[in-house]
Protein backbone atom coordinates (compact mmCIF):
# COMPACT_ATOMS: atom_id res chain seq x y z
CA UNK A 1 0.00 0.00 0.00
CA UNK A 2 1.08 3.80 -0.53
CA UNK A 3 1.77 5.61 2.05
CA UNK A 4 -0.60 8.70 0.93
CA UNK A 5 -4.03 8.71 -0.65
CA UNK A 6 -6.67 10.72 -2.23
CA UNK A 7 -9.54 11.56 0.00
CA UNK A 8 -12.35 14.60 0.45
CA UNK A 9 -12.85 16.13 3.81
CA UNK A 10 -15.58 18.37 5.05
CA UNK A 11 -12.84 21.95 4.89
CA UNK A 12 -15.65 23.59 7.31
CA UNK A 13 -19.29 23.15 8.20
CA UNK A 14 -21.40 24.29 5.56
CA UNK A 15 -23.01 23.17 1.74
CA UNK A 16 -21.79 20.87 -0.59
CA UNK A 17 -18.68 23.21 -1.75
CA UNK A 18 -16.79 22.72 1.41
CA UNK A 19 -16.68 19.09 0.37
CA UNK A 20 -12.53 19.44 -0.63
CA UNK A 21 -10.45 17.05 -2.33
CA UNK A 22 -6.84 16.18 -0.18
CA UNK A 23 -4.19 13.74 0.29
CA UNK A 24 -4.43 12.00 3.80
CA UNK A 25 -2.27 9.04 5.52
CA UNK A 26 -3.29 5.54 4.62
CA UNK A 27 -5.07 4.29 7.62
CA UNK A 28 -3.68 0.98 9.35
CA UNK A 29 -5.96 -1.56 10.62
CA UNK A 30 -6.20 -1.84 14.31
CA UNK A 31 -7.22 -5.16 15.96
CA UNK A 32 -10.22 -6.49 14.91
CA UNK A 33 -10.33 -4.33 11.19
CA UNK A 34 -9.15 -4.47 7.52
CA UNK A 35 -8.36 -1.80 5.59
CA UNK A 36 -9.99 -2.04 2.41
CA UNK A 37 -8.94 -0.64 -1.16
CA UNK A 38 -12.45 1.33 -1.98
CA UNK A 39 -13.65 1.05 -5.82
CA UNK A 40 -16.73 2.87 -4.76
CA UNK A 41 -18.54 4.36 -1.74
CA UNK A 42 -22.10 5.02 -1.18
CA UNK A 43 -23.44 8.60 -0.44
CA UNK A 44 -26.25 8.73 2.16
CA UNK A 45 -27.76 11.84 3.76
CA UNK A 46 -25.87 11.41 7.14
CA UNK A 47 -22.67 12.74 5.34
CA UNK A 48 -25.00 15.62 3.86
CA UNK A 49 -25.95 16.18 8.00
CA UNK A 50 -21.66 15.61 9.09
CA UNK A 51 -21.16 18.20 6.30
CA UNK A 52 -22.96 20.94 7.50
CA UNK A 53 -22.21 20.07 11.08
CA UNK A 54 -25.10 18.08 12.18
CA UNK A 55 -23.97 14.92 12.73
CA UNK A 56 -20.38 14.50 14.71
CA UNK A 57 -18.10 11.29 13.95
CA UNK A 58 -18.17 9.09 17.16
CA UNK A 59 -15.17 8.97 18.97
CA UNK A 60 -12.20 6.93 17.48
CA UNK A 61 -14.13 7.36 14.18
CA UNK A 62 -12.08 9.26 11.02
CA UNK A 63 -13.77 12.78 10.35
CA UNK A 64 -14.15 12.26 6.38
CA UNK A 65 -17.55 10.98 5.47
CA UNK A 66 -18.75 8.12 4.12
CA UNK A 67 -20.37 5.21 6.12
CA UNK A 68 -20.06 2.64 3.35
CA UNK A 69 -18.06 1.13 0.28
CA UNK A 70 -17.02 -2.07 -1.59
CA UNK A 71 -13.38 -2.89 -2.61
CA UNK A 72 -11.04 -5.50 -1.80
CA UNK A 73 -9.20 -6.11 1.44
CA UNK A 74 -5.78 -5.31 1.56
CA UNK A 75 -4.79 -5.79 4.88
CA UNK A 76 -5.68 -7.35 7.99
CA UNK A 77 -5.50 -5.98 11.56
CA UNK A 78 -4.59 -8.66 14.60
CA UNK A 79 -6.99 -11.13 15.06
CA UNK A 80 -8.82 -10.93 12.06
CA UNK A 81 -9.38 -14.66 10.62
CA UNK A 82 -12.76 -14.30 8.77
CA UNK A 83 -11.03 -12.56 6.01
CA UNK A 84 -8.41 -12.98 3.55
CA UNK A 85 -6.57 -9.82 1.75
CA UNK A 86 -8.02 -10.11 -1.69
CA UNK A 87 -11.47 -10.85 -0.62
CA UNK A 88 -13.98 -8.70 -2.09
CA UNK A 89 -16.46 -7.06 0.46
CA UNK A 90 -18.95 -4.34 0.66
CA UNK A 91 -18.82 -3.05 4.37
CA UNK A 92 -20.79 -0.67 6.67
CA UNK A 93 -17.90 2.16 7.75
CA UNK A 94 -17.31 4.52 11.20
CA UNK A 95 -16.54 7.15 8.66
CA UNK A 96 -13.60 7.64 6.30
CA UNK A 97 -15.77 5.86 2.87
CA UNK A 98 -14.31 8.95 0.63
CA UNK A 99 -10.74 7.82 0.51
CA UNK A 100 -9.00 5.53 -1.57
CA UNK A 101 -8.30 3.24 1.45
CA UNK A 102 -10.45 2.79 4.80
CA UNK A 103 -10.50 1.02 7.78
CA UNK A 104 -13.42 -0.70 9.51
CA UNK A 105 -13.72 -3.79 11.84
CA UNK A 106 -13.84 -7.11 9.73
CA UNK A 107 -16.99 -8.21 11.53
CA UNK A 108 -18.74 -5.22 9.50
CA UNK A 109 -18.19 -6.82 6.15
CA UNK A 110 -20.19 -8.63 3.89
CA UNK A 111 -19.16 -10.90 0.73
CA UNK A 112 -20.40 -9.10 -2.73
CA UNK A 113 -23.53 -10.53 -3.43
CA UNK A 114 -23.38 -13.18 -6.65
CA UNK A 115 -22.95 -11.28 -9.68
CA UNK A 116 -23.23 -8.10 -8.51
CA UNK A 117 -20.68 -5.66 -9.08
CA UNK A 118 -18.84 -3.15 -6.72
CA UNK A 119 -20.44 -0.65 -7.94
CA UNK A 120 -24.20 -2.20 -6.96
CA UNK A 121 -22.60 -3.85 -3.65
CA UNK A 122 -20.97 -0.68 -2.22
CA UNK A 123 -24.89 0.84 -2.26
CA UNK A 124 -26.20 -1.71 0.40
CA UNK A 125 -24.60 -1.74 3.92
CA UNK A 126 -25.73 1.38 5.46
CA UNK A 127 -29.49 0.84 3.95
CA UNK A 128 -29.49 -2.73 4.31
CA UNK A 129 -28.56 -2.21 7.64
CA UNK A 130 -31.08 0.32 8.66
CA UNK A 131 -33.52 -1.24 7.35
CA UNK A 132 -33.52 -4.58 8.34
CA UNK A 133 -32.54 -3.66 12.03
CA UNK A 134 -35.80 -0.87 11.92
CA UNK A 135 -38.29 -2.48 9.97
CA UNK A 136 -37.56 -6.33 11.12
CA UNK A 137 -35.89 -5.95 14.62
CA UNK A 138 -37.08 -3.31 16.26
CA UNK A 139 -40.47 -2.86 13.91
CA UNK A 140 -41.06 -6.86 13.63
CA UNK A 141 -42.51 -6.33 10.50
CA UNK A 142 -44.37 -9.56 9.62
CA UNK A 143 -46.11 -11.50 6.57
CA UNK A 144 -49.29 -9.56 6.02
CA UNK A 145 -48.91 -6.60 7.73
CA UNK A 146 -49.63 -3.72 6.11
CA UNK A 147 -46.71 -1.39 6.16
CA UNK A 148 -45.77 2.27 4.87
CA UNK A 149 -42.68 4.43 4.04
CA UNK A 150 -41.76 7.45 3.57
CA UNK A 151 -39.86 8.26 1.13
CA UNK A 152 -40.09 5.03 -1.02
CA UNK A 153 -38.10 6.14 -3.91
CA UNK A 154 -35.17 7.13 -1.68
CA UNK A 155 -32.30 4.28 -1.02
CA UNK A 156 -34.10 3.69 2.09
CA UNK A 157 -37.32 3.56 0.53
CA UNK A 158 -36.37 1.13 -2.26
CA UNK A 159 -34.64 -1.00 -0.10
CA UNK A 160 -37.22 -1.23 2.02
CA UNK A 161 -40.29 -1.88 -0.23
CA UNK A 162 -38.26 -4.63 -1.97
CA UNK A 163 -37.32 -6.38 1.45
CA UNK A 164 -40.97 -5.60 2.91
CA UNK A 165 -42.43 -7.15 -0.02
CA UNK A 166 -39.77 -10.57 0.12
CA UNK A 167 -40.68 -11.21 2.88
CA UNK A 168 -44.48 -11.24 2.50
CA UNK A 169 -45.86 -8.02 3.71
CA UNK A 170 -48.26 -5.65 2.11
CA UNK A 171 -46.16 -2.32 1.04
CA UNK A 172 -47.34 1.08 0.79
CA UNK A 173 -44.89 4.29 0.02
CA UNK A 174 -45.11 8.30 -0.36
CA UNK A 175 -43.12 9.60 -2.96
CA UNK A 176 -43.02 13.34 -4.42
CA UNK A 177 -44.22 12.86 -7.81
CA UNK A 178 -45.91 10.46 -10.71
CA UNK A 179 -42.54 9.38 -11.75
CA UNK A 180 -41.31 8.31 -8.12
CA UNK A 181 -44.45 6.34 -7.42
CA UNK A 182 -44.45 5.00 -10.46
CA UNK A 183 -41.06 3.73 -9.63
CA UNK A 184 -42.07 2.27 -6.40
CA UNK A 185 -45.03 0.52 -7.68
CA UNK A 186 -42.51 -1.09 -10.12
CA UNK A 187 -40.38 -2.35 -7.09
CA UNK A 188 -43.21 -3.94 -5.39
CA UNK A 189 -45.34 -1.37 -3.53
CA UNK A 190 -49.32 -2.13 -3.73
CA UNK A 191 -49.64 1.75 -3.45
CA UNK A 192 -47.58 4.66 -3.68
CA UNK A 193 -49.35 8.13 -1.95
CA UNK A 194 -47.57 11.45 -4.15
CA UNK A 195 -47.72 13.67 -0.92
CA UNK A 196 -48.05 16.53 -2.89
CA UNK A 197 -51.81 16.10 -4.35
CA UNK A 198 -52.94 12.97 -2.01
CA UNK A 199 -53.28 12.75 1.85
CA UNK A 200 -51.16 9.03 2.66
CA UNK A 201 -53.20 9.58 6.52
CA UNK A 202 -56.69 8.87 4.19
CA UNK A 203 -54.94 6.20 1.82
CA UNK A 204 -54.34 4.28 4.95
CA UNK A 205 -57.05 4.35 7.06
CA UNK A 206 -58.96 3.07 3.88
CA UNK A 207 -56.87 0.25 4.31
CA UNK A 208 -57.30 -0.69 7.76
CA UNK A 209 -54.37 1.90 8.65
CA UNK A 210 -50.56 0.89 8.70
CA UNK A 211 -49.53 -2.42 11.64
CA UNK A 212 -46.00 -0.62 10.96
CA UNK A 213 -44.52 2.61 9.27
CA UNK A 214 -40.89 3.72 8.24
CA UNK A 215 -40.57 7.40 8.44
CA UNK A 216 -37.31 9.76 8.63
CA UNK A 217 -39.11 12.60 7.46
CA UNK A 218 -40.51 13.55 11.08
CA UNK A 219 -42.00 17.13 11.96
CA UNK A 220 -45.79 17.27 11.18
CA UNK A 221 -45.56 13.96 9.70
CA UNK A 222 -45.23 12.32 13.24
CA UNK A 223 -48.47 13.22 14.58
CA UNK A 224 -50.32 12.21 10.90
CA UNK A 225 -48.38 8.62 11.63
CA UNK A 226 -50.16 8.24 14.51
CA UNK A 227 -53.78 8.83 12.97
CA UNK A 228 -52.53 6.90 10.06
CA UNK A 229 -51.30 3.84 12.65
CA UNK A 230 -54.16 0.96 12.62
CA UNK A 231 -54.65 -0.07 16.58
CA UNK A 232 -51.65 -1.77 17.72
CA UNK A 233 -49.21 0.03 15.19
CA UNK A 234 -45.90 0.52 15.29
CA UNK A 235 -44.12 3.86 14.32
CA UNK A 236 -39.98 3.53 13.96
CA UNK A 237 -38.57 7.11 13.32
CA UNK A 238 -34.83 7.02 11.54
CA UNK A 239 -34.51 10.88 10.55
CA UNK A 240 -35.92 14.41 10.85
CA UNK A 241 -36.10 15.70 7.68
CA UNK A 242 -38.39 18.18 8.96
CA UNK A 243 -37.42 18.32 12.42
CA UNK A 244 -37.96 16.70 15.54
CA UNK A 245 -40.18 18.55 17.12
CA UNK A 246 -43.22 18.51 17.62
CA UNK A 247 -46.66 18.77 19.71
CA UNK A 248 -47.75 14.94 20.02
CA UNK A 249 -51.49 14.05 21.52
CA UNK A 250 -50.14 10.71 23.55
CA UNK A 251 -53.85 10.05 24.72
CA UNK A 252 -54.18 8.09 20.90
CA UNK A 253 -50.73 5.90 21.73
CA UNK A 254 -52.14 4.65 25.11
CA UNK A 255 -56.02 4.18 23.62
CA UNK A 256 -55.00 2.54 20.48
CA UNK A 257 -52.07 0.70 21.90
CA UNK A 258 -49.33 1.71 19.79
CA UNK A 259 -45.60 1.92 19.69
CA UNK A 260 -43.03 4.81 18.98
CA UNK A 261 -39.32 3.45 18.39
CA UNK A 262 -36.77 4.51 16.34
CA UNK A 263 -32.61 4.24 16.07
CA UNK A 264 -29.72 5.67 14.29
CA UNK A 265 -27.00 3.37 13.36
CA UNK A 266 -23.69 5.23 13.29
CA UNK A 267 -23.55 5.85 17.34
CA UNK A 268 -24.54 1.72 17.76
CA UNK A 269 -21.56 -0.07 19.64
CA UNK A 270 -19.22 -2.77 16.94
CA UNK A 271 -20.85 -5.50 18.51
CA UNK A 272 -24.77 -4.19 17.43
CA UNK A 273 -23.75 -3.95 14.10
CA UNK A 274 -22.13 -7.05 13.97
CA UNK A 275 -25.09 -8.67 14.68
CA UNK A 276 -27.03 -7.01 12.49
CA UNK A 277 -24.03 -7.88 9.64
CA UNK A 278 -24.52 -11.65 10.98
CA UNK A 279 -28.59 -11.48 10.50
CA UNK A 280 -28.08 -9.91 6.96
CA UNK A 281 -25.69 -12.91 5.72
CA UNK A 282 -28.11 -14.97 6.89
CA UNK A 283 -31.58 -13.52 6.27
CA UNK A 284 -31.29 -10.99 3.56
CA UNK A 285 -27.90 -12.11 1.78
CA UNK A 286 -29.54 -15.60 0.12
CA UNK A 287 -32.24 -13.04 -1.49
CA UNK A 288 -29.31 -10.51 -3.16
CA UNK A 289 -27.97 -13.79 -4.36
CA UNK A 290 -30.97 -14.65 -6.04
CA UNK A 291 -31.10 -12.16 -7.80
CA UNK A 292 -35.17 -11.51 -5.42
CA UNK A 293 -33.84 -7.50 -4.36
CA UNK A 294 -31.13 -5.48 -6.38
CA UNK A 295 -29.84 -1.94 -4.80
CA UNK A 296 -31.26 0.71 -7.07
CA UNK A 297 -29.14 3.07 -8.74
CA UNK A 298 -29.23 6.46 -9.28
CA UNK A 299 -25.89 7.99 -10.78
CA UNK A 300 -22.17 7.54 -10.17
CA UNK A 301 -19.96 10.72 -9.61
CA UNK A 302 -16.15 10.69 -9.74
CA UNK A 303 -14.57 11.01 -5.79
CA UNK A 304 -13.53 14.27 -6.56
CA UNK A 305 -16.85 15.63 -7.86
CA UNK A 306 -18.21 14.77 -3.98
CA UNK A 307 -20.03 17.82 -4.14
CA UNK A 308 -22.02 17.22 -7.26
CA UNK A 309 -23.12 14.28 -5.49
CA UNK A 310 -24.20 16.10 -1.83
CA UNK A 311 -26.18 18.48 -4.25
CA UNK A 312 -28.05 16.03 -6.28
CA UNK A 313 -29.15 13.74 -3.30
CA UNK A 314 -30.21 17.10 -1.31
CA UNK A 315 -32.29 18.24 -4.74
CA UNK A 316 -34.26 14.91 -4.08
CA UNK A 317 -34.19 14.78 -7.43
CA UNK A 318 -32.90 11.26 -7.68
CA UNK A 319 -34.06 7.69 -7.60
CA UNK A 320 -32.29 5.15 -5.80
CA UNK A 321 -28.67 5.31 -4.60
CA UNK A 322 -26.12 7.61 -5.70
CA UNK A 323 -21.97 6.74 -5.68
CA UNK A 324 -18.67 7.96 -5.87
CA UNK A 325 -16.30 6.47 -8.90
CA UNK A 326 -13.03 6.44 -6.26
CA UNK A 327 -10.25 3.69 -8.01
CA UNK A 328 -12.64 1.33 -10.33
Amino acid sequence: MPDMMRAVEISKPGGPDVLTPVQRPVPEPALGQVVIKVAYAGVNRPDALQRAGAYAPPPGASDLPGLEAAGEIVALGEGVSDWSVGDQVCALLPGGGYAEYVATPAAHCLPVPDGMGLKEAACLPETFFTVFSNVFIRGGLQPGERFLVHGGSSGIGTTAIQLANAFGARVFATAGSDEKCAACVKLGAEQAINYRNADFVDAMRAEGGANLILDMVGGDYIPRNIKALADDGRLVQIAFLQGPKVEVNFAQVMTRRLMITGSTLRPQSDLAKARIAQDLREAVWPLLDAGRVAPVMDQTFPLEDAASAHARMESSVHVGKIVLSVSE
